[in-house]
C-alpha cells in the first residue's frame, strides 16, 4: 500500500494539522509532500503538484516553489498532489490553506490610552478595548484580524476566540510584527461586542535580565500598549464591510486583570462587583517605528500536556504544597469552591528546599499568582504569564476546596523524533532533553523559563539546534527567530547576544559560538529540512559577520603574533564549565574563539558550495585552513599536545570534533591527551557549553568508543546521569545545582544547552546520520557499547518517518531494523563494513561485533 502521508506549504505540515487553518501572506510559497509505503523500493515515476490553476510535474519527491499567478488576499486555496509510482500504482491527496491580508491596507488605526503615564520598572496594568458591532444582515463569513503592542486575548460577545497564548508573539517590534486571524462561524444578525485585553508582554513589560528589581526596566519597545484590528464581514447578499479600530472604541485599565507580567505573575479579580472600569474613548496613536505586519509566520504558543497536582504537605508558613512530577514551562488550572473576597496566592518553584519552595534561583522574578475569588465554584488559569516550575505552594484555600493541575505551555511544534534504549537512565535523559526543549521553545528559543531572564540567547540555541531539529519540527519556529537576527545585526556585522534585542540592555558583539548562531542555526535547519531558502536569506548576514570576525582577529595581531587567533573583543570561553568561576571560563576564550573561527569557515565553505558561490567557498577554505593550522601550531605545539600548564578538556575536544588537524598522528595524540585529562579529572567531563555537545563524538570518532560510553553512563558529579540520580526531569544549566550533600546552588534547572548530548544518542548510539540535506540520503551505522542490549530512534524527515532499532542477541550477534521513507536511500554500515545501499521499505540485518 502506498499513500501520500503529508502535504506541506513552506515546510509546514497541513495534513498533520487538519484541525487548524494555515494562513500565509507569501505569494510564492514552497510546496511539498511525502509518502508512505509497505513495500520496498517504490519510486515515484511521476508526480504532479497543482495550485490555483498552476501545476508542476516532477519525477521524484522534491520541494517545488509555486510558479503560478500571485495568490490573492483572503482566499482559500487547495494544493493537490497526484503520484504514479514505478509499480503502476496511483495515489492522490489534497490540503487547503488560506491567504491573509497580504499587502491589503488596514482600515483600523492603532489605538491606545495616551493619558496613562508609566514610570514603574514593573509591567504596566493591562488595558481593555471594546466596541459594539451591529450586524443587520445574514452573515456568510466573519473574520477578526488583530495585533498589538503587548500581548492580547480577544473576546466576541464574552467568549474568548483565540486559543494561543501571548499573541502576537515576540519579535523585533521595530521591524516585524505578526497578526492573527480568527474566523467565527454561525454568526446571526444582531449586536455583538468585540473586546480585547492587552497586557504588557515583551514589548511593554519587564522582560530584561537585570537581577536588581530596582534597576529593572519595562517600556523597552513602547511607552504603553496599543491595539489594531479589522473585522471583515461578508454578507449572504454578496456585500461586505470592514470595522476597524478607531476612536469609536472605548478603553480602560482592566478591571479583572489587575496585574500581568512574565516574571512576576498575574493578579486576577474574579468578582464582577469588584472589577472596576473607567471607560473612555480610545485615541488614535502612531508607533515609533513602522514594522512590517504579517500574518503569523512562527508557531503559536499553545497549551499542551496536563499534569495533575499531588498534595505533599505544608510549608513552615502553612502553605499547601503540590508536586506535578515534571519541571516545565506552563500555567496552573484550578477549580475552587470559594467565597467572594477570598484571596488565593500561589507561588511556583522548580525544587523544594526542605519543607519550602526554593526560590533563590528566581532572582527578582516572583512567579506568583494572586486570585481574588467570587462566590461559588469557579475555574481559573493565567493567560498573560507563564512559569517555570514543578512545585507550587498555595495559601488562602484548603486542599479539599480545590482541584489543581498544570498545563505545559510552549510553541506548537510537532514531535519529529524520539529515542529509547535498554538503559532507563538514558531514557530519562532523553525525556529531560525533550522537556527542556519544550520549556524553552516558547515563541523564541530561550535559555530558561523561570527566572528574570527567558531571553533568546544565541549561543544556547547554536549548541542545541541539531538536537532540537531531531526532536521537533523547527522550520517555522527558527525561521521566525532568524528573521529578527537578520534585522538586528550590527552595522559592522556583530550579532546580539540575545535575539530579539532588548533595547539598551542587550550587547551586540562579535564573539564565537554565540555570534556563530547566524551560521550554525541556519545550516542545521537546512541539514534537517533541505530548505535552501534559509541559507540564501541568511548568507549576507553570515558573510558580514565573518568579515567582522576576521577584522577582530586581525586587531589581535599584536597580542597573539598571528592574525588567525580570535580572542577579541570578548569570548565566553569555557562557559559554565564545572571548574573555577567566571574569570576561569572567560580565560579560555582564545582557544574556543579560534577553534570556532575555523569551524565557522568550514560551515561557510559548505554553505557557499550549496549556493553555487565557489569563489567564496575557496576563500573560506583557505582561511579555515590557516586558522586550523594556527590552532594546532600555537596551542598544540604542532604535535597535538597542549603544554601541561594549559591543558583542559575543551582545548582538545574542539579541534578533534572540528577536524582542525590534517595529520592522523596529531589527532591520535589529541584524543590520547583528552582521555588523560578526563582520567586526571577523576573520570569526569570538565567541559563547558561550547564543547560538551561534541565531547563524546571527539572520543568515539577517534577510536575511544568504550571510553565515550563510560563517560556517557557516569552518574557521579559532574555528568549527565548525575542529574538523573538527583531526580532531575529537565537538564540543568550547571552540572551540580543540587550537590551530593543535597545543598541547592543558584542556577536554572531547566536549560537545554547540556541537553545537546542527545545528538550523540541519535547519530552514534543509533547511528542515524544525514549524508544529504533533509535525509534524502542517510547512513545507519550503530555504535554499540555501554552494555546496552537495544537502542532505537525515529525521526520524521521531509520524506517521511525513518526508524532505526538494533538489539543484541546471544554470542555477540546483533539485529538491525531500518525503515527507509519513499524518496530516500540509506547506506547501512555494520561493524565498520558497508553492507548495502537500500531504498524505501523496511529492512532487517544481522551482524557480529
Amino acid at each position: 500500500m502506498i499513500k501520500i502521508s503529508d502535504i506541506t506549504i513552506d515546510y509546514r505540515s497541513l495534513l498533520e494539522r487538519k484541525d487548524t487553518i494555515y494562513y500565509t501572506d507569501q505569494s510564492k510559497p514552497v510546496l511539498g509532500f511525502c509518502m508512505e509505503s509497505d513495500e520496498q523500493k517504490i519510486r515515484v515515476e511521476k508526480a504532479c503538484i497543482s495550485l490555483n490553476g498552476w501545476q508542476e510535474e516532477i519525477d521524484e519527491i522534491a520541494y517545488v516553489i509555486y510558479g503560478g499567478e500571485e495568490l490573492l488576499p483572503m482566499q482559500t486555496y487547495t494544493i493537490r498532489v497526484q503520484v504514479k509510482t514505478t509499480d503502476g500504482n496511483h495515489t492522490e491527496a489534497h490540503a487547503t490553506f488560506e491567504t491573509g491580508r497580504m499587502e491589503l491596507p488596514w482600515k483600523g488605526n492603532w489605538i491606545t490610552d495616551s493619558s496613562i503615564i508609566n514610570t514603574s520598572p514593573l509591567s504596566p496594568r493591562p488595558l481593555e478595548f471594546r466596541k459594539k458591532i451591529i450586524l443587520q444582515k445574514s452573515v456568510r463569513s466573519l473574520k477578526v484580524m488583530a495585533t498589538a503592542i503587548g500581548i492580547y486575548d480577544l473576546y466576541w460577545d464574552g467568549k474568548r476566540i483565540n486559543t494561543e497564548y501571548f499573541a502576537p508573539g515576540f519579535t523585533d517590534y521595530d521591524h516585524h510584527l505578526q497578526y492573527g486571524i480568527y474566523p467565527l462561524e454561525n454568526i446571526q444578525p444582531g449586536t455583538y461586542e468585540l473586546r480585547a485585553i492587552v497586557a504588557a508582554g515583551w514589548a511593554v513589560g519587564r522582560s530584561t535580565y537585570i537581577q536588581d528589581t530596582n534597576k529593572s526596566r519595562s517600556l523597552l519597545m513602547a511607552d504603553r500598549q496599543a491595539f489594531l484590528s479589522d473585522v471583515f464581514v461578508e454578507y449572504m447578499d454578496g456585500t461586505s464591510e470592514c470595522v476597524g479600530t478607531d476612536a469609536s472604541f472605548e478603553v480602560a485599565q482592566s478591571g479583572t486583570y489587575l496585574f500581568a507580567d512574565f516574571y512576576d505573575g498575574e493578579i486576577y479579580e474574579a468578582d464582577p462587583s469588584r472589577a472596576v472600569y473607567a471607560w473612555k474613548k480610545a485615541e488614535d496613536t502612531q508607533l515609533k517605528e513602522k514594522p512590517t505586519i504579517q500574518v503569523r509566520y512562527g508557531e503559536p504558543v499553545l497549551g499542551h500536556e496536563i499534569f495533575a497536582g499531588k498534595y505533599i504537605g505544608q510549608t513552615r508558613d502553612g502553605e499547601f504544597l503540590y508536586d506535578f512530577g515534571q519541571n516545565l514551562a506552563g500555567v496552573i488550572r484550578m477549580t475552587v469552591q470559594a467565597k467572594a473576597g477570598d484571596v488565593i496566592t500561589i507561588r511556583h518553584a522548580e525544587v523544594l528546599d526542605g519543607d519550602d519552595l526554593y526560590v533563590q534561583n528566581l532572582r527578582s522574578a516572583k512567579q506568583i499568582i494572586e486570585y481574588h475569588c467570587k462566590d461559588g465554584e469557579q475555574t481559573y488559569s493565567p493567560r498573560f504569564t507563564y512559569m517555570g516550575f514543578r512545585y507550587i505552594a498555595v495559601k488562602g484555600i484548603r486542599p479539599e476546596q480545590m482541584q489543581i493541575e498544570v498545563q505545559a505551555v510552549y510553541s506548537d511544534l510537532l514531535g519529529d523524533g524520539g529515542f529509547s534504549c535498554s538503559n532507563e537512565d538514558l531514557n530519562q535523559l532523553q525525556n529531560n532533553i525533550v522537556w527542556s526543549g519544550k520549556s524553552n521553545l516558547v515563541d523564541i528559543p530561550t535559555d530558561c523559563p523561570q527566572r528574570d531572564e527567558r531571553q533568546g540567547w544565541t549561543g544556547d540555541i547554536a549548541l542545541f539546534a541539531s538536537t532540537a531539529c531531531f526532536n521537533f519540527a523547527m522550520d517555522h519556529f527558527l525561521m521566525k527567530w532568524l528573521k529578527d537576527m537578520k534585522a538586528e545585526q550590527g552595522k559592522t556585522g556583530s550579532i546580539p547576544f540575545v535575539v530579539p534585542v532588548r533595547k539598551g540592555i542587550t550587547p551586540s558583539m562579535t564573539t564565537s559560538c554565540w555570534g556563530d548562531a547566524c551560521i550554525i542555526v541556519p545550516y542545521e535547519l537546512y541539514r534537517y529540512s533541505g530548505n535552501v531558502r534559509i541559507l540564501e536569506e541568511m548568507y549576507p548576514v553570515m558573510k558580514k559577520y565573518m568579515k567582522d570576525v576576521r577584522r577582530w582577529a586581525n586587531m589581535g595581531l599584536l597580542a597573539n603574533k598571528t592574525p588567525y587567533v580570535f580572542s577579541l573583543p570578548f569570548q565566553f570561553g569555557d562557559w559554565c564549565a564545572p571548574y573555577g568561576s567566571l574569570p576561569d571560563w572567560l580565560a579560555k576564550g582564545k582557544w574556543t574563539g579560534t577553534a570556532y573561527y575555523a569551524h565557522a569557515c568550514d560551515y561557510m565553505e559548505k554553505i557557499a558550495r550549496i549556493l553555487g558561490k565557489d569563489r567564496d567557498a575557496d576563500e573560506y577554505r583557505r582561511l579555515g585552513e590557516k586558522v586550523a593550522d594556527t590552532y594546532i601550531d600555537k596551542f598544540m605545539q604542532g604535535k597535538g599536545k597542549m603544554p601541561d600548564t594549559e591543558a583542559f578538556q575543551t582545548g582538545y575536544v574542539l579541534p578533534l570534533y572540528f577536524s582542525l588537524a590534517k595529520a592522523e598522528k596529531v589527532n591520535q595524540t589529541m584524543v590520547e591527551e583528552l582521555w588523560k585529562c578526563i582520567q586526571a579529572d577523576g573520570g569526569h567531563l570538565k567541559t563547558g557549553f561550547t564543547a560538551t555537545p561534541y565531547l563524546l563524538f571527539a572520543l568515539a570518532d577517534h577510536g575511544y568508543v568504550k571510553e565515550a560510553y563510560k563517560l556517557l553512563l557516569e552518574d557521579t558529579n559532574p555528568s549527565w546521569l548525575y542529574q538523573i540520580r538527583k531526580g532531575a526531569t529537565t537538564t540543568w544549566e550547571q552540572w551540580d545545582i543540587i550537590t551530593e550533600s543535597g545543598e541547592i546552588k543558584e542556577g536554572s534547572m531547566n536549560h537545554y544547552a547540556y541537553g545537546a548530548v542527545g545528538d550523540f544518542l541519535y547519530r552514534r548510539v543509533c547511528g542515524l546520520e544525514a549524508e544529504e540535506a533533509g535525509y534524502r540520503r542517510f547512513r545507519v551505522q550503530p555504535l554499540v557499547g555501554g552494555d546496552l542490549t537495544f537502542a532505537e530512534c525515529w525521526h520524521r524527515c521531509p520524506y517521511g518517518i525513518i526508524r532505526v532499532r538494533w538489539e543484541k542477541r546471544e554470542d555477540d550477534l546483533y539485529d538491525l531494523q531500518v525503515q527507509v521513507p519513499v524518496g530516500t536511500s540509506c547506506r547501512v554500515v555494520l561493524a565498520n563494513k558497508e553492507i548495502e545501499m537500500v531504498e524505501n521499505g523496511k529492512y532487517e540485518f544481522t551482524w557480529k561485533e
